[in-house]
């Protein structure tokens, strides 16, 4: 599995569209432990382009603050699994949240 978090300055961005990279994150799956983290820079914000990027990229999850409709719809059918209401925290902190099935979301910050 391959876990993605957009970041902006290191930490969570709050809204997917505007992030300035990706933290993505390898897992093993028999152990729900992280076993490799890479930095990637996403192509520039335009419809389309990120679930396009991700889905080539492999990315199983996508733990994000805000998220709007359409990407949500794209990455559905890309069978890329949406985590939406994330609270601002390091990557890690969230993968490993995701990993214990202990993380807490709330409300899609993302009004489109």
């Amino acid at each position: 599995m391959r876990i993605a978090v957009p970041l902006a300055q290191g930490k969570l961005s709050l809204h997917f569209g505007h992030c300035d990279q990706f933290a993505i994150f390898d897992i093993d799956d028999k152990i729900s432990k992280v076993i490799n983290r890479k930095e990637a820079i996403p192509p520039s914000h335009a419809p389309g382009a990120l679930p396009k990027w991700l889905h080539q990229n492999n990315i199983s999850v996508i733990i994000a603050g805000g998220m709007g409709q359409r990407a949500q719809q794209l990455f559905e059918q890309d069978d890329i699994k949406v985590i939406i209401g994330a609270s601002n925290g390091s990557p890690e902190e969230l993968v490993s949240a995701y990993l214990e099935d202990t993380l807490e979301t709330g409300d899609n910050i993302c009004d489109h």
